[in-house]
């Protein structure tokens, strides 16, 4: 026979603790754990009458739960940006006249951002116990998305700018969006993450040469500066910003609650000011959709689609749907778990948009290059976000019997 006696024991407010002893007739041994800062706030799980170690979590203010699901909710940022640069571009001017600057300042602060919530020797201690499927879908990454881009825009005849402009889209690295889309998904979270900093570190290398290779046809690449750019705008910031992690912990601590909201808004900014500078150059009965005050929203629409930028919509649409259905396949062939197929699918039909956009302005004359980066933003994450969504929804017993697992 055993009984269980439960403690509450006050801290400073408004901090608590709970304590659970438990008790055996033949012994009196209470196990007591007190937190070792007053800053923290430890919730201890109860324990049954054979438990031998107290678990402990850590609770997370109501703010930090605030900035957290405001950061989720990515994909609604850049989806209603999109229409108000469709219908509105003069929203974005004040951002557009200062490109191309503009957006590899932002995605320099972006990826600083990304760097500073990271852990370099966690992601190396994954690294070790999981090489095969972190090793498999960096390969996927820069094998599917590459080959069905070039694929894509010669079977819908595309022109020479649209072509490299998807190309070099493909040919980009894992975007930090699909960490989310993959939490709601119900998928590998920390597969997604450490995909998503090899890809990115890899993009210095891979980006140039892929998009050199297979849109050298079209237009001529300049794989050295496309290589440089992609170091300083995104590789450099993210080591940055993990060295500042690990040097001034107790100021970065401060400041990483702030960090992803920082990151979704600045993304969504730069993706729909591009898309805002596109629309009107790219096809004049687009502008005139803009513009006109008395057409509906219907007509607008029609006009929109009935131009050369509804090829470009359908492009962007068939290349992330090709990432998400080929990643999900080649996953389950190889035999991965559930949770690691759903990382996988979504780390591939995902990319780095944001760096798409910065190379294409920088390095390329035409602005129309710009285009397939700038809609994959909002086309990707409402496609990532319904899967996500999707997968949540048919989560049944087989998937968390793998978990457990």
């Amino acid at each position: 026979m055993s009984f269980t006696l439960t403690h509450r024991l006050f801290l400073s407010p408004p901090q608590r603790t709970h304590l659970r002893f438990t008790f055996k007739p033949h012994t009196l041994k209470p196990i007591v754990s007190s937190p070792s800062k007053p800053s923290y706030r430890p919730i201890v799980s109860s324990l049954s009458h054979n438990s031998e170690h107290l678990s402990v979590t850590q609770a997370k203010p109501r703010w930090e739960n605030m900035l957290s699901t405001a950061a989720s909710l990515y994909p609604l940022y850049v989806t209603v940006g999109g229409v108000v640069a469709c219908f509105k571009p003069s929203a974005f001017a004040w951002f557009v006249e200062r490109g191309p600057s503009s957006y590899s300042f932002s995605l320099g602060l972006i990826m600083l951002a990304m760097g500073l919530t990271l852990e370099l020797k966690d992601l190396l201690n994954l690294f070790t116990q999981r090489p095969l499927s972190i090793l498999f879908g960096c390969v996927a990454q820069y094998t599917i998305m590459p080959t069905f881009a070039m694929i894509i825009s010669k079977t819908l005849g595309l022109s020479p700018s649209l072509s490299v402009g998807l190309i070099l889209l493909g040919c980009c690295p894992g975007g930090a969006a699909s960490t989310v889309v993959t939490f709601i998904a119900r998928g590998d979270v920390s597969l997604s993450t450490v995909m998503t900093v090899c890809t990115t570190l890899g993009a210095v290398i891979l980006t140039p040469l892929l998009t050199m290779v297979l849109a050298g046809t079209y237009v001529s690449i300049d794989a050295i500066g496309l290589s440089i750019s992609t170091l300083q705008v995104v590789v450099a910031p993210v080591l940055i910003g993990s060295y500042l992690q690990s040097t001034f912990p107790l100021v970065v601590k401060m400041i990483t609650p702030f960090a992803p909201l920082f990151a979704v808004l600045l993304s969504s900014l730069l993706a729909c000011s591009v898309f805002s500078g596109n629309v009107v150059r790219f096809n004049s009965s687009i502008g005139n959709a803009s513009l006109v005050s008395d057409a509906s929203l219907v007509s607008r629409l029609q006009s929109l689609l009935s131009g050369g930028v509804g090829a470009v919509i359908l492009s962007v649409m068939l290349l992330h749907f090709t990432g998400f259905f080929v990643g999900y396949i080649s996953a389950t062939i190889c035999r991965f778990r559930e949770a690691e197929r759903r990382a996988i699918s979504i780390e591939v039909g995902m990319q780095n948009s944001s760096l798409g956009v910065v190379l294409a302005t920088t390095h390329f004359t035409s602005p129309v290059v710009a285009l397939p980066p700038a809609m994959s933003a909002v086309i990707m994450n409402i496609m990532g976000s319904s899967l996500g969504f999707f997968w949540r929804q048919i989560s049944g017993s087989k998937q968390e019997l793998e978990d457990q697992e």
